[in-house]
């Protein structure tokens, strides 16, 4: 449990000093393997690091939202705050024709600035609302900002472990941890383990609680195991979905995303919101309309997503780290074999050096995550086949061979 801000560094006040940002603690080891192979990439995606380590989409976004945006006409005036009427009603669209739900655009959906920034907003701003309640429940393995939205808005963050089919053991949760519970996050298919949530057992034991669940569905497009799930498909009472253009459609850097579901939470939030000056930029917007209508350029990601997640599979397991497919997501989330004593940080380590594939150890996403690495399947065939390659040549199996792992 994180039971509040971490310490000040020495000689400042006492208060929040924020921690080093997860990713640059990677600094290290991504200099020495540059070191090793180099930083250039050349033709025909040739030499240099293949860095798997964070979930940056480099497939090329849809040209038509491309020209969308650069025609918009709406660079002068200040976009609205909840999303333009259009911006609304196509994300409400993409809702019902991939889940087959229905919310009303004008009243249970609203724009967000990329989800991120929501994740890391919501608890300060519901626990304005209700300074009873200070405690964020959250997957004990999972993306850092969960927690870190706790922190930032003044919140204890509680972990709840995650059965090993996925999903929260809820039943581990203490009594005076649901007294003050202020929301639980749901992340379906998970960053990083790829398991998937019974959403609809989730929703149920919120509504029983009365604990507002917040489900991170930002990966529902690559649902591998069965069809995408929304945690909107049981009713929309004390329950809110938030989903982004960054994964489904190689929008990251435009930053565009909704939050939908309970019409008082929703609003609640819209409002708060509006005072704070989050707004999705006008020719975002509209791009973002031209996105959520078109389902074709995802059919095309998902394909490119389960051909490398197969290939990168198969070739860590020929050199000795067996790896299941994940249900859904686009991560492999690889076991450290029993001889690494030094966990997925020595993993990552020897990925670095020996095949130039920069991964992210598990303990990033929480102490549970320790035995195991994160590998982000986004790069190219092309740069993944480079790294196989490397791995080919035998030094990581000679290492794994030497400390026993095999």
């Amino acid at each position: 449990m994180n039971a509040g801000p971490p310490s000040a560094r020495a000689g400042d006040p006492a208060g929040f000093a924020p921690p080093p940002y997860p990713y640059d603690r990677l600094s290290r080891m991504r200099a020495e393997a540059v070191e090793r192979f180099g930083d250039a990439v050349g033709p025909g995606g040739s030499g240099g690091v293949v860095d798997c380590s964070i979930g940056t989409p480099c497939d090329p976004p849809p040209v038509p939202v491309l020209d969308a945006m650069a025609h918009s006409g709406t660079e002068r005036g200040y976009p609205t705050s909840p999303g333009s009427p259009a911006y609304r009603a196509a994300a409400a669209g993409w809702l019902q024709r991939r889940f087959g739900v229905s919310v009303d655009p004008g009243r249970e959906l609203a724009a967000c600035v990329g989800t991120k920034e929501f994740v890391a907003s919501v608890a300060q701003y519901l626990h304005l609302r209700n300074p009873a309640r200070d405690t964020v429940l959250y997957p004990a393995v999972s993306y850092p900002t969960y927690a870190m939205g706790a922190t930032l808005g003044g919140c204890r963050s509680v972990p709840v472990r995650e059965l090993a089919q996925g999903g929260p053991d809820l039943g581990s949760i203490d009594r005076s941890d649901l007294d003050r519970a202020l929301l639980l996050w749901m992340n379906s298919p998970s960053n990083p383990t790829g398991l998937l949530t019974d959403l609809e057992a989730v929703a149920r034991w919120g509504r029983q609680h009365g604990i507002p669940v917040f489900s991170d569905e930002c990966y529902a497009e690559f649902t591998w195991v069965g069809p995408p799930a929304t945690v909107l498909a049981s009713g929309v009472d004390g329950v809110v979905a938030v989903h982004s253009l960054s994964k489904r459609s190689n929008l990251a850097g435009v930053r565009a995303g909704f939050y939908a579901g309970d019409p008082d939470l929703v609003g609640y939030l819209l409002d708060v919101r509006r005072h704070a000056g989050l707004m999705v930029p006008g020719p975002v917007q509209a791009g973002a309309v031209v996105a959520f209508d078109d389902d074709d350029h995802v059919i095309d990601q998902r394909r490119r997503y389960e051909d490398r997640l197969e290939y990168l599979r198969d070739a860590l397991g020929i050199v000795g780290l067996p790896t299941p497919m994940p249900a859904g997501g686009f991560y492999l989330w690889v076991p450290v074999p029993a001889g690494m004593a030094g966990g997925g940080w020595e993993l990552a380590e020897a990925l670095a050096l020996e095949a130039g594939l920069l991964v992210s150890p598990g303990d990033l996403y929480g102490p549970d995550g320790a035995g195991f690495v994160r590998v982000a399947v986004v790069q190219p065939m092309e740069r993944l086949q480079l790294m196989t390659d490397r791995l080919s040549r035998g030094a990581l199996v000679e290492r794994l061979d030497r400390q026993g792992s095999r």
